[in-house]
């Protein structure tokens, strides 16, 4: 069931020929793709087919452009919305009221509340092969629920969804489960976890503790075993993010970057380089997926970078942060700040370039519980930022100085908010 929404457009100064190089970019990697089959241009077979196209997904339609859709929810009616971002349209789903969190993996979004972690599949995803991707979308559904709820962290891959509770206790549900609609039967790992268990080169990397003080470094494969132990630990873990140069964990002295190399794992410090207060250590990690620079807020008036492929951090003074962002590889780093703007600054400098007019006027928390508010989701090309106050969520073009692209008018307070199909 759809409900229309309102966009509003401004002029688009030199926008149509960067989506028309992207669209004619994106197709020939597609056509390239394809070129490897037999029969590219055949109807859809089934997966087990000899003559299945190349990258065929069942019940899903292969695009030449990512097919972004953003999630969507108000905590305090339970209102969720998801916003087709090729289309312009919104969708209604089922309520999900007195959610505290909304997170992503790039298909699934997952609500988290007291009474467990829902799962809604936004129909829309990527597949990267590594030389190329492929990008999907398919019908928006209902998955299930995990019974861990609040405080739970969920994390995946390919394979296998890690859903790690307050207590450290980790299941394990298959990927294929939640691509059929359904939560299926999970496995249990043995003990106990510091941090989220993060699925990565067919295994699963998991801090052994109990949250407190400093945990060591395990990797296990998909059965639970235990078949590496890098010598490595981390203090106070914090925080996670999977890039291409490999897992980054967040710990008191910085991070631990693990890798996997032809089946061997080695974990490396990037340390800040001196003594941080905890309170301006990293821990919510945000960026482009794909991407290799992290960002997370660095106390309550900078922003650290996390440049995982120099291995090096940059503290970037902004003044008061509600929520940072990047596309990384040399696009400005992206802070809402407290004035409501979104503001433009250039890493390597730490010059401020760019700014919005004051988007949002309330920039707390929204909502009667005081869950959610403003976040900024970055993609190739556009970014996302929620009004919980104004019902909308804005598209900026952070590459034409942060121009505003689109204004998408809801009939909800968006006070939780994430990007799928990336």
């Amino acid at each position: 069931m759809s409900a229309p929404t309102s966009a509003r457009t401004s002029a688009p100064r030199n926008a149509t020929a960067r989506r028309s190089a992207a669209l004619v970019a994106a197709a020939v990697l597609v056509t390239s793709c394809s070129g490897r089959d037999d029969d590219a241009s055949a109807p859809a077979a089934g997966p087990s087919t000899p003559s299945a196209p190349h990258g065929y997904v069942e019940g899903a339609q292969e695009r030449a452009e990512q097919q972004s859709r953003l999630l969507l929810n108000d905590p305090a009616t339970g209102d969720t919305r998801v916003l087709d971002l090729i289309t312009g349209k919104t969708h209604e789903v089922s309520r999900t009221p007195g959610a505290a969190e909304l997170t992503t993996d790039g298909r699934f979004g997952y609500l988290h509340t007291a009474d467990g972690t829902r799962v809604l599949d936004g129909g829309a995803w990527m597949v990267d092969h590594g030389d190329h991707v492929h990008y999907y979308r398919a019908a928006i559904r209902e998955a299930g629920t995990f019974p861990a709820g609040t405080g739970a962290r969920v994390r995946s891959d390919a394979g296998v969804t890690a859903v790690t509770d307050e207590d450290g206790r980790t299941r394990l549900y298959p990927r294929t489960g939640l691509e059929k609609g359904r939560v299926g039967s999970p496995r249990t790992l043995p003990g106990t976890h510091a941090a989220a268990v993060v699925p990565y080169a067919e295994h699963l990397l998991a801090l052994t503790g109990d949250g407190e003080g400093t945990a060591e470094l395990a990797v296990y494969d998909r059965e639970g075993r235990r078949v590496a132990s890098p010598d490595a630990r981390c203090e106070d873990p914090r925080g996670d993010a999977v890039t291409r140069r490999g897992v980054v964990l967040g710990c008191a002295d910085g991070a631990l970057l693990v890798r996997e190399d032809d089946g061997e794992f080695t974990a490396e410090r990037i340390p800040y380089g001196g003594d941080v207060p905890e309170r301006e250590r990293a821990g919510d990690f945000r960026h482009r997926a794909g991407s290799d620079t992290l960002t997370a807020p660095a106390g309550e008036r900078a922003v650290w970078v996390l440049d995982v492929t120099e291995r090096t951090w940059t503290r970037v003074r902004t003044g008061p942060v509600v929520a940072a962002n990047t596309a990384g590889e040399g696009s400005p780093l992206l802070v809402l700040q407290t004035d409501g703007a979104l503001h433009g600054y250039d890493i390597a400098t730490g010059r401020h370039t760019s700014r919005t007019k004051p988007l949002l006027t309330d920039t707390t928390a929204t909502g009667t519980d005081a869950t959610g508010g403003p976040v900024v989701e970055v993609d190739r090309s556009r970014a996302y930022l929620n009004d919980p106050g104004g019902h909308r969520v804005y598209e900026i073009d952070y590459n034409d100085g942060l121009r505003i692209a689109r204004t998408f008018d809801l009939d909800i307070e968006p006070a939780l908010m994430a990007e799928t199909g990336r």
